[in-house]
């Protein structure tokens, strides 16, 4: 049974990356409105243009996550037009490289206000209209990095650390109410994060061959494996198998993965 068949979805971070992976994907799954919210509009725009193209329906809209009355208006506006919000995907996020020592707390700030705040003002947002409704199911990115340590990702790791946090607390709350939450915690995947990350007091090859050194997985599988998941109401999606083991590994002994990176990282 397609389960996103008929519904409704809002997507932050859609117009690149995993989150337009998820966008067009529920197109082809005939979603009744896909809503493609991204701070770069045009690539928005242009996102849903192709999923129309293609036979779905869906509108590309500006939103800047980290302004909670644009996050407010935009799921109110969804409401109003489609009667309803049946999933948010939370995606939106964005990073900096380097160590703690030659970070700023400018560098904290914006990736703090992107990961972490514009994930809880959109599912308090999400959260009031699907009570509204009693049902509803949230679906908030974070990130391997936010179950493993991130050395030179710090910031990001931190935001990510929280993310998780945030969604597993709110699900055992929401679920007596109706509502479903679910965080995603991707590995690698072949995004634009790499190339669009600044990097402080480290090269960005550098950093990156020391840390993404497994198998980079694409977006349009990630995506696929991300609503297999949300259909199952998983509350944690680690994603892919290597990721889940990297997870399993570093519950069963934390200090074998601080060890490696720890050796990956001195090398720089």
């Amino acid at each position: 049974m397609n389960r996103f068949e008929g519904k409704v979805a809002i997507v932050t971070g859609g117009a690149a990356g995993i989150g337009r992976a998820l966008c067009e994907e529920l197109g082809r799954r005939q979603a009744k409105m896909v809503i493609v919210a991204d701070i770069n509009s045009v690539d928005a725009e242009q996102v849903a243009s192709a999923i129309i193209a293609a036979g779905g329906r869906a509108r590309g809209v500006h939103l800047d996550v980290t302004q909670a009355s644009k996050m407010q208006a935009l799921v109110d506006e969804t409401v109003s037009q489609h009667g309803r919000l049946d999933y948010m995907f939370n995606n939106a996020g964005v990073g900096v490289g380097g160590e703690l020592r030659h970070l700023g707390l400018e560098h904290w700030q914006h990736v703090l206000d992107v990961n972490l705040w514009g994930v809880i003002y959109g599912t308090s947002a999400a959260y009031r209209a699907m009570i509204n409704q009693s049902s509803g199911h949230i679906i908030n990115v974070s990130s391997l990095a936010g179950l493993v340590p991130l050395p030179l990702g710090t910031p990001y790791a931190t935001s990510k650390h929280a993310v998780v946090g945030f969604s597993t607390s709110v699900r055992a709350e929401a679920a007596r109410l109706g509502i479903q939450v679910s965080v995603v915690c991707p590995g690698f995947i072949k995004t634009r994060i790499y190339d669009t990350t600044p990097f402080i007091g480290v090269t960005r090859e550098g950093a990156v061959s020391a840390l993404a050194s497994m198998r980079i997985m694409s977006a349009e599988k990630c995506a696929r494996i991300i609503l297999r998941d949300v259909e199952r109401n998983i509350g944690i999606i680690v994603v892919p198998t290597r990721a889940r083991l990297l997870w399993w590994l570093h519950r069963i002994n934390p200090t074998i993965i601080a060890s490696v990176l720890q050796k990956r990282i001195s090398k720089l």
